[in-house]
């Protein structure tokens, strides 16, 4: 446990808030800051439970978004999906213990969301889940696992999207548990939109000057999910498919380091070397959010991206059969293709001639969801403190 922890309160009748992998970054730095505007003398307790533990890109979110050092870190590392958990929770537990908060806040839906609330759960300690709601319909994958539990520890729900309150009615979750708030992810981007960094100057610092400035734009391409990345079948359709994509519009792509294992592994390469791919390391969020802002059209697993994308108006190509954020397509920018090449190329040639004329902005995506959190968390409290 840190000396900071000290500095900050540390507990005390104050929230734990919990973050554990990179997305949860861009959703934990909106409520910090608000929870310290309106609630300054309410202390809080920041455990990071280093389910993502590159640390070099963990200090560089953390300082780009402006999020307090960790007050407890808790170091778990990389895991198969039961260790991970379960070394979440024999890890966490003390911290709670130690800290004795009114309430632990968790967000989004990794192995970390799940393990903190299931051990404040288990404790007597309510929860409060922010991003709560969501689904794919798909429990072959443990984030729909993990948001399907979480919610139904949580005492206190917060949800991005008017048809999260309708699955969460109907997994039997009291009407007055929820509340739509709307989405923190993008209270961070409209925060940091104008720092973003162009892909020009991307390009330029990692030797490709130039790149994508041409008459055809530029895409962005990423990959992470196991059901993409793992099966070699799998991935050389998507690399082969986006790859013949590169011909016609070069593409930057930031490159998850167990997808780049992947690729090594499958001999896919050198299929990128032959084409205009740009292969990135990780990238800042600064990075990322100027590259997607300049995109035309931006190729993805990720359910975080297929906000981001709605939010900045550039059209999305989904590489999934399903989407747990369903607004992002019936109202945002975001295409469900799957992963059949003809599907891909398909979405790809409706998205450059549409451009950003298609889809509008979600109700509440509006840079304040996180002022309307901690506003509703606040009451609630004090409405505990006067029934108690």
């Amino acid at each position: 446990m840190s000396d900071s922890m000290q500095q900050s309160g540390g507990g005390g009748g104050g929230i734990v808030c919990v973050v554990g992998a990179r997305p949860n970054f861009m959703k934990i730095a909106p409520l910090m800051s608000a929870f310290a505007r309106m609630a300054p003398r309410l202390p809080m307790t920041l455990v990071h439970t280093g389910q993502h533990y590159d640390n070099a890109m963990n200090c560089q979110f953390f300082e780009e978004l402006g999020i307090p050092r960790p007050d407890v870190d808790l170091e778990v590392g990389s895991g198969t999906h039961a260790v991970q958990t379960a070394e979440v929770m024999r890890r966490f537990e003390p911290a709670l213990d130690a800290a004795a908060p009114r309430a632990v806040l968790v967000v989004g839906d990794v192995n970390s969301t799940l393990a903190c609330a299931l051990v404040a759960a288990k404790k007597g300690t309510p929860v409060i889940h922010v991003e709560a709601g969501l689904r794919s319909g798909d429990r072959t994958t443990p984030e729909e696992i993990n948001r399907i539990l979480t919610d139904q520890l949580s005492d206190l729900l917060f949800t991005t999207e008017e048809s999260a309150r309708a699955n969460l009615l109907r997994e039997g979750v009291d009407a007055h548990r929820i509340h739509f708030a709307g989405n923190v992810m993008i209270d961070t981007l409209r925060a940091n939109l104008a720092r973003a960094v162009p892909a020009a100057h991307t390009a330029e610092r990692h030797g490709r000057p130039g790149f994508g400035s041409g008459p055809a734009g530029y895409a962005v391409l990423t990959l992470h999910r196991p059901s993409n990345v793992d099966r070699p079948d799998v991935l050389r359709t998507l690399i082969e498919t986006c790859a013949r994509l590169a011909e016609r519009t070069p593409i930057f792509f930031p490159v998850h380091p167990r997808t780049r294992m992947m690729i090594e592994s499958a001999g896919l390469a050198e299929i990128m070397m032959r084409t205009s791919f740009l292969p990135l390391p990780p990238q800042g969020y600064l990075e990322m959010l100027g590259l997607m802002e300049g995109a035309r059209v931006v190729l993805t697993d990720s359910g975080g991206v297929q906000e981001e994308t709605t939010a900045l108006g550039t059209p999305c190509i989904t590489l999934r059969d399903s989407t747990e954020r369903p607004i992002t397509v019936t109202e945002g920018t975001n295409t469900i293709a799957g992963r059949d090449p003809r599907s891909i190329f398909s979405a790809f040639d409706r998205a450059l001639a549409t451009g950003r004329d298609a889809g509008r902005v979600p109700r509440y995506w509006d840079g304040h969801a996180s002022d309307r959190i901690v506003a509703a968390v606040l009451a609630w409290m004090e409405t505990r403190k006067a029934a108690a």
